[in-house]
């Protein structure tokens, strides 16, 4: 058998594996062989990469990867789907030595058998910011990636300072990533049809900021500034400071407007913040 996943076989495999698809696990599969193709084709994907799968599900969009990549690796919390893939790869007529299946949580992977170059994935929306956060962090060999989550989780990740949809996730992938729009995606295409919008994110790496302890001080800055939108950045920072004049001492010293609020502020301002920091 040659070709992707359509409606009908992934729902042929689901029966015959007993999968019912869960809100728990966010298990919303794509049917649509075209739209895996549009995905792979963002994620800038090369005959020489390693491709990335989280929560490959059925195995939709693995076969497309397949279609170009070296070899793909995919991480799948659900042993079924876990167990099911190769032999849904094989069927299709791909050799079974290039998939690599880690069946474990995403949220606590913290190596791969083989280093991945690109990421791609149709992320479960509950956890979408914190996965794609971690491996971009755990994994600094990928070089770029595109990741399907809700709408409204994309509108934050590509958000500017000023506008409503700026904030924590906005400014934290900035640490080790450019990150832009790359489309949206029909309910349509998914089954079960969800109940929100779909959209894709494409990131290309950049050298991360600063080391890792610059990092966790910015982050807590940043978490700090946003826990309290409304609020100015002696106010919003008080609590993390000691209080809000200290907070204010070390917002000016950065050559920040301590009246400002978070969602104003870009990355490099956090970091000049954090350096006043002692954690």
């Amino acid at each position: 058998m040659s070709g992707l996943l359509g409606a009908a076989e992934i729902r042929e495999i689901a029966a015959r594996i007993g999968v019912n698809p869960t809100k728990k696990l966010g298990q919303n599969f794509v049917v649509d062989a075209n739209t895996c193709r549009r995905i792979v084709k963002s994620a800038d994907l090369r005959e020489g990469d390693v491709a990335l799968e989280i929560g490959p599900g059925l195995g939709s969009l693995t076969l497309a990867l397949l279609e170009i990549a070296r070899g793909v690796v995919v991480v799948e919390i659900d042993e079924r789907l876990a167990a099911e893939l190769p032999h849904t790869i094989a069927r299709h007529d791909f050799e079974s030595d290039r998939l690599t299946v880690v069946t474990m949580d995403a949220m606590v992977v913290d190596s791969l058998p083989i280093s991945p170059t690109v990421l791609v994935a149709n992320l479960p929306y509950n956890i979408s910011v914190p996965v794609l956060l971690r491996f971009m962090e755990k994994f600094p060999t990928l070089r770029s990636g595109v990741v399907m989550v809700q709408s409204e989780v994309a509108d934050r990740l590509v958000a500017l300072p000023g506008s409503k949809n700026y904030g924590s996730p906005s400014v934290k992938a900035t640490w080790w990533a450019d990150m832009s729009s790359a489309g949206t995606v029909a309910r349509s295409i998914f089954w079960p049809v969800p109940n929100v919008d779909s959209s894709l994110v494409r990131f290309v790496r950049h050298e991360p900021a600063g080391d890792e302890a610059l990092r966790l001080k910015t982050f807590a800055v940043i978490d700090a500034a946003f826990s309290q939108r409304r609020k100015m950045l002696r106010g919003a920072l008080s609590e993390l400071f000691g209080s809000s004049a200290a907070a204010s001492d070390a917002i000016v010293a950065a050559g920040v407007d301590p009246t400002m609020r978070g969602e104003a502020l870009l990355l490099p301002d956090f970091i000049k913040i954090a350096h006043g920091l002692s954690l």
